[in-house]
């Protein structure tokens, strides 16, 4: 049985202008042990999807349908007291900014303390003992001097490891990381990149990472999802994203990285804006940005079709592929759609 098990989800914030869709009928799996990525640019439903799973969504914010399941329990609507069994024990967050996710009166030992008072039954000696192990196994030197410090007193990087600390404090399951390289220069993100993955092999929990960066997904990531305007568009190993990409959101997502083979050329931005998600299209989200894009790419989406056995991808560009080369049969009978 999977750990997390992600079936249709659908997530919308009603607003005054009207129901913004930014998770439409997403699914997906978490294997314990393994590190699942979650990519796309900025409104594609990513961190809705972890809050979703978190149920820490603004007040306007509802899961519409769908299941999320966590070793079998389901999520959805299981009210408050469930969730708060499961924040923290089961399933941590690190968010995206840590200056604004500690609160800057109290000290780094108080709020790592609260943390474990909160989800555990240790007393405040105990608390204490395991706050400063956490500090230490996150690599903050002197960690019980440290303690009695805020979070104005810590850089950018320390307070990262802080924050994932915290979350680790309670040795979840899972552990959902925001964009937690974003505000990071190169250096420390590769130091926090390389603590997340070691902690990840010594404590085997499961990671959900979610970014817009594939060079962190390419270091981290055993499995990769694609998002635009709140649906998948691919999914598959991080081999067969890289190697193999089979949407063209994906291929321009490729084209724009800085490689060692593009040195001195122009990179390759993908153009126009994102969707608004109060006025979705009838096809495929990406259509109107699409250089490739056909006339059916506007009239209807297509559905996520297998590529091989670890590798799924929505785009008619497959299946066009596949009725050019004879793998998808044209049935004549109905109009000459492709089965």
């Amino acid at each position: 049985m999977p750990l997390l098990e992600v079936s249709d989800l659908h997530t919308s914030f009603f607003t005054p202008a009207g129901e913004v869709r930014a998770v439409n009928g997403i699914s997906f799996n978490l294997d314990r042990g393994k590190v699942l990525g979650i990519v796309g640019e900025s409104g594609s439903g990513k961190s809705v999807t972890a809050y979703s799973i978190m149920q820490i969504l603004a007040s306007t914010g509802k899961i519409v349908s769908g299941s999320i399941k966590l070793d079998g329990q389901e999520l959805v609507n299981a009210g408050e007291k469930v969730m708060k069994t499961v924040r923290g024990n089961k399933v941590s967050i690190i968010f995206q900014d840590p200056m604004t996710s500690l609160n800057p009166t109290y000290t780094i030992g108080h709020q790592l303390m609260e943390a474990i008072h909160l989800h555990t039954s240790r007393d405040r000696r105990q608390a204490r003992e395991r706050a400063v192990e956490m500090l230490r196994l996150v690599n903050i030197n002197e960690p019980e001097k440290r303690m009695n410090q805020y979070p104005f007193e810590f850089s950018g990087g320390m307070r990262q490891r802080i924050m994932i600390a915290m979350a680790l404090a309670c040795e979840p399951d899972i552990l959902i990381a925001d964009e937690p390289t974003t505000a990071l220069d190169v250096t420390i993100q590769a130091q926090i990149l390389e603590l997340m993955k070691s902690l990840q092999e010594e404590l085997g929990m499961a990671i959900l990472i979610i970014t817009h960066d594939l060079g962190v997904v390419a270091q981290m990531c055993d499995e990769v999802i694609v998002m635009y305007a709140g649906s998948i568009c691919e999914q598959g190993t991080a081999d067969e994203i890289f190697y193999n990409p089979r949407h063209e959101y994906t291929k321009g997502l490729l084209r724009s990285i800085p490689t060692a083979d593009t040195a001195g050329a122009k990179l390759q931005p993908i153009t126009g804006t994102p969707i608004d998600l109060l006025n979705m299209p009838k096809g495929c989200p990406f259509a109107p940005r699409c250089e490739n894009a056909m006339k059916i790419c506007l009239e209807r989406r297509c559905e996520r079709m297998e590529i091989n056995e670890e590798h799924q991808a929505a785009c008619w560009m497959n299946v066009k592929a596949g009725v050019e080369d004879g793998s998808i049969p044209i049935d004549t009978q109905e109009g000459g759609e492709a089965k």
